[in-house]
């Protein structure tokens, strides 16, 4: 269930995690039951609870509070899955069809709803008001990137920075909530929260920036989703903004045509124009000088082996395949 670096250092707190998990999906209600193990027994690297657990490592926590809010981290993010596969009619994740497609889109809003209101009901027995006021304002944020990226949708005019700005909001802030949270349980100081929550904004920067490449660089049956998803779906992302910024007139109309609803019958053309201007490699770059701000943040965190993961999880961020 998580990469296999991080199991000497965390791997006992990541099968606590799991434990919670189970434990906290419980209910009377069958279908709840079935859907929420469906998707969290589904696979995934688990980061975002990782790098909770390794933040909180890293500053010194010794307690079990860490496994109940790594724990409410996954499923907060279990729940934006489940109601992004609806928003998107998505038929793959993770090698397995999405709940939507296996139990329907009812059941995936709903059951979604479920799993953030019961991970509120968990971070409020922690009983550390910081939490709620970091967990709050995350998912609010998280939400507004979400219709952003909605607003987006077939804009073939989007430019970079709003691009940046739509990823930061709906996938980074989750990163950089997890990385803060675990600094909060070690009772860090300002800087060392601040510099531990600039980490986890970088870290999930890189990490669907890589995201962005794999849509168009990956195999199916390693990214475990369709190729061309993220086409078909209008999104511009920084690969396809990029090629039409450096491009030539050609390569401009054949991305312009797939975003305004060619979709997946332009997708070689479009890779095609993608190899041609580079983009995918400056994509790459750019994960990559992310993987390096966020491990500058981790320069006055005191050695230990949960830093050093964190050091080598930047890294993988940016240089993964899948």
């Amino acid at each position: 269930m998580t990469i296999d670096f991080l199991a000497p250092v965390i791997g006992a707190d990541m099968a606590a995690v799991d434990r919670v998990l189970h434990r906290s999906l419980d209910s009377d209600v069958l279908l709840i039951r079935q859907v929420a193990d469906y998707i969290i027994g589904g696979g995934g690297k688990r980061l975002r609870p990782a790098l909770l657990l390794l933040t909180a490592g890293a500053t010194g926590y010794r307690g079990t509070d860490h496994h109940t809010l790594a724990a409410v981290v996954e499923m907060i993010h279990t729940a934006t899955l489940l109601h992004d596969d609806v928003v998107d009619e998505s038929a793959l994740r993770r090698g397995h069809p999405t709940a939507n497609a296996a139990f329907g889109n009812a059941a995936s809003v709903l059951v979604g709803d479920f799993l953030y209101s019961r991970a509120f009901q968990m971070m409020v027995a922690v009983g550390r008001p910081r939490v709620l006021e970091i967990l709050a304002e995350t998912t609010n944020t998280i939400a507004q990137g979400e219709v952003l990226q909605l607003m987006n949708a077939g804009d073939a005019d989007l430019d970079e920075a709003a691009y940046v700005t739509v990823i930061q909001r709906k996938t980074a802030r989750l990163f950089e909530a997890a990385a803060r949270l675990g600094a909060v349980l070690g009772a860090s100081d300002a800087t060392t929260e601040d510099h531990l929550a600039r980490y986890g904004m970088h870290l999930g920067t890189a990490f669907q920036l890589v995201d962005d490449v794999l849509d168009y660089s990956g195999t199916a049956e390693v990214i475990g989703k369709n190729l061309g998803d993220d086409l078909a779906e209008g999104k511009m992302t920084l690969p396809l903004i990029r090629a039409l910024a450096v491009g030539s007139a050609a390569d401009a109309a054949v991305i312009r045509h797939a975003i305004a609803g060619g979709g997946r019958t332009d997708f070689m053309p479009v890779v095609s124009a993608l190899e041609t201007t580079g983009a995918l490699a400056y994509t790459r770059e750019r994960a990559m000088a992310e993987a390096d701000r966020a491990g500058a943040c981790l320069a006055g965190i005191a050695d230990s082996p949960h830093r050093r993961i964190l050091l080598e999880l930047s890294a993988f961020a940016a240089q993964r395949t899948y």
